[in-house]
């Protein structure tokens, strides 16, 4: 069976929607194109793909409107919510009931946790969780676990440090959500004690029974993993800039930290950083969050073929 049928017309709003299989048929067609990126340049031709972004974003809608321009697709949308009818007072349901109108497929980022499954009941074409509020980022757990699985073979039998704003970090909660179901992942969870993992993260770690521990110090956990995730400490999500500025800086990974790192440890971030990684870090080979960057492209191009229901090109020969 092509597990990649399965998900035509189905929404993505959390980990856990597509099933493991399905994932794995998502991470192979992301391998395929970019092996042969030409054979899929007119794959969603006369498709359009709605970006409707609530809240400011770089990597992840120019990933998306990339994504769809390179399988041949159009894009439409907005950058921020005061460029559209929501400064008018519009519902999301009403925006995502008339875009659904015009577009083929919806990707929505939103400050509120919960909106867009609230969209993706009102909308008549798939939605795709692009991000919401401190809830969930999907599609950048997709991103993270096939960087996982290309630079370590394996996205099981793990230990998994994840370090900085563990509270409010939606890429971590996603992740965390993931790696659970794994066999063999353990987490080590680093962060001041203000932006711990919520309780609710911490039940779905024990939930999938894997093991976890918490710490405050990088530098004693550093030397034991397997994959590092670092995050910054996001000041949009604080409501007292005194609390942002005295914690902000809480994690500096450099060069001298990375000497204690085992020689086989990846350093992810899902960006965009400010300054929890110096920038001599980026020339150490341990250093993948660029690459994970431009595996988001080809994991979402991969994601829109499945939703939208594209067959794979044929190989000429």
């Amino acid at each position: 069976m092509d597990e990649r049928k399965a998900l035509v017309g189905r929404n993505l709003l959390e980990p856990g929607d597509f099933s493991e299989s399905e994932m794995e048929a998502l991470f192979d067609l992301a391998d395929r194109i970019q092996q042969v990126p030409a054979r899929y340049a007119e794959a969603a031709k006369g498709k359009v793909l709605a970006a409707l972004f609530f809240e400011p974003s770089t990597r992840t809608r120019l990933s998306f409107e990339t994504a769809m321009l390179r399988l041949g697709g159009q894009t439409v949308g907005f950058s921020e919510a005061q460029s559209s009818s929501a400064a008018k007072g519009e519902s999301i349901a009403d925006t995502v009931r008339t875009v659904g109108c015009y577009a083929d497929i919806t990707v929505i980022r939103h400050p509120k946790e919960g909106s867009c499954r609230v969209a993706a009941t009102h909308s008549d074409v798939p939605v795709v969780n692009a991000g919401d509020g401190g809830h969930h980022h999907p599609t950048q757990t997709l991103t993270d676990l096939l960087t996982i699985r290309r630079e370590k073979g394996r996205t099981c039998h793990l230990r998994v440090g994840l370090c900085g704003d563990l509270k409010f970090g939606r890429t971590v909660h996603s992740l965390i959500k993931a790696l659970s179901v794994q066999e063999g992942i353990e987490f080590c969870l680093i962060s001041p004690e203000e932006l711990r993992v919520p309780s609710y993260v911490v039940r779905m770690i024990e939930v999938g029974g894997c093991k976890w521990s918490e710490t405050r110090s990088l530098g004693e956990a550093i030397s034991g993993l397997d994959v590092l995730y670092m995050t910054r400490v996001q000041k949009e999500r604080f409501f007292n800039e005194e609390d942002y500025i005295r914690l902000k800086d809480s994690y500096i990974l450099d060069e001298q930290k990375m000497q204690q790192a085992p020689e086989g440890m990846i350093v992810m971030h899902p960006l965009p950083r400010v300054n929890e990684i110096a920038a001599e870090v980026d020339a150490d080979p341990r250093a993948v969050y660029f690459k994970q960057a431009r595996n988001g492209m080809y994991v979402r191009m991969a994601l829109i073929m499945g939703l939208l229901g594209i067959e794979e090109p044929e190989t000429r020969g």
